[in-house]
């Protein structure tokens, strides 16, 4: 499947949008073509863009204030009534300070409760590490029946809550605070469960979620200037996976490449290496944040810091694919 790129990327003029202002349109217009469509915040409703829904739709908004827990449980009732309830807070405190309450009202009774964790990640910059968010994907992938997508950018991010407006399970959108690099376009494909390929290669394969997408192009665009012939594909939807896609870009390259940023531990990484294992075992290396908190700062030094920029990953994966052999299939 064709995925055009934005013809700006890499330039001056490139775009650059937060994802959570996507969720914001998203929303709203999701609000439009549906009615059973309500939206609950704790009390972050100009930071997570709710505020678009809410003075578009007064009576289907809920201010819930300061309380989490109480946040996704009432969201989980309106949804037993027949609603689709969209929940939106800082990824920190949901899921956060309420994933049991997600795991007992919303997934154990797979209600259509849409979880909308916003400045997630590294982007959030100067708030520090209590507020940088980094193993909410770990923590939601392994709740059964939950969806899990980490948009490339605002344009995806728009299209992603739309779609998981209508999925009819619970689904979490992983969301940053600051702008970031726009790479698609409006007629770009998005669909819920499926990864794309943004540049066909044979040396090695980097597949990128969320906002690391970027890098990967990056870091792709570096390794051609230096010989090496990367594959890039973007994995949106982290659960489910895109399998089909995933194994044929991974047969061809031999060797994967995965970066997030987020907790490699039960990660992005870690699904692709679980799947790997399973069905074509190879050479894996994870990029993300290894075992530590994050930092105040801003989010290009937080970057660097943790060896998440474009040029520093195009550094590591020359390193390892001069000592690591490509996987053939017999």
């Amino acid at each position: 499947m064709s995925y055009p790129l934005d013809p700006a990327l890499f330039s001056d003029d490139m775009k650059l949008d937060p994802t959570r202002a996507g969720f914001g349109r998203g929303l709203k217009a999701a609000g439009e073509a549906n009615e059973a469509i309500v939206a609950l915040c704790a009390d972050l409703t100009e930071s997570t863009q709710m505020h678009l829904f809410r003075d578009a739709f007064p009576k289907r908004f809920v201010e819930i204030g300061i309380a989490e827990q109480n946040l996704v449980t009432v969201a989980s009732g309106m949804a037993r009534a027949g609603k689709i309830p969209f929940t939106s807070s800082y990824a920190a405190f949901s899921p956060g300070r309420n994933w049991e309450q997600i795991r007992t009202t919303v997934t154990l009774n797979n209600q259509p409760v849409k979880i909308i964790g916003s400045h997630a990640g590294i982007y959030t910059g100067k708030d520090g590490a209590t507020h940088q968010m980094l193993e909410d994907i770990a923590l939601m992938r392994v709740l059964p029946n939950m969806v899990v997508v980490a948009p490339g950018d605002a344009i995806e991010a728009e299209k992603a809550t739309k779609a998981i407006a209508e999925n009819g399970k619970p689904s979490y959108l992983r969301l940053a605070r600051e702008k970031t690099p726009v790479f698609s376009m409006e007629e770009s494909p998005f669909e819920l469960g499926k990864a794309y390929v943004l540049k066909e290669g044979v040396d090695v394969l980097l597949m990128g979620t969320g906002t690391m997408t970027y890098q990967m192009l990056l870091a792709a665009k570096i390794l051609a200037e230096n010989g090496v012939d990367a594959e890039v594909v973007h994995v949106p939807t982290i659960k489910p996976l895109d399998e089909e896609t995933i194994l044929t870009s991974a047969k061809k390259a031999g060797r994967v490449v995965t970066a997030e940023e987020a907790q490699i531990a039960g990660g992005f990484g870690s699904a692709v290496a679980e799947l790997l294992s399973d069905k074509l075992p190879m050479p894996v290396l994870r990029l993300g944040v290894q075992d530590r908190f994050g930092e105040s700062g801003d989010p290009k030094e937080i970057f660097e810091a943790l060896g998440l920029t474009g040029e520093q990953i195009a550094e590591q994966v020359k390193t390892w694919i001069d000592t690591t052999h490509r996987y053939h299939q017999e």
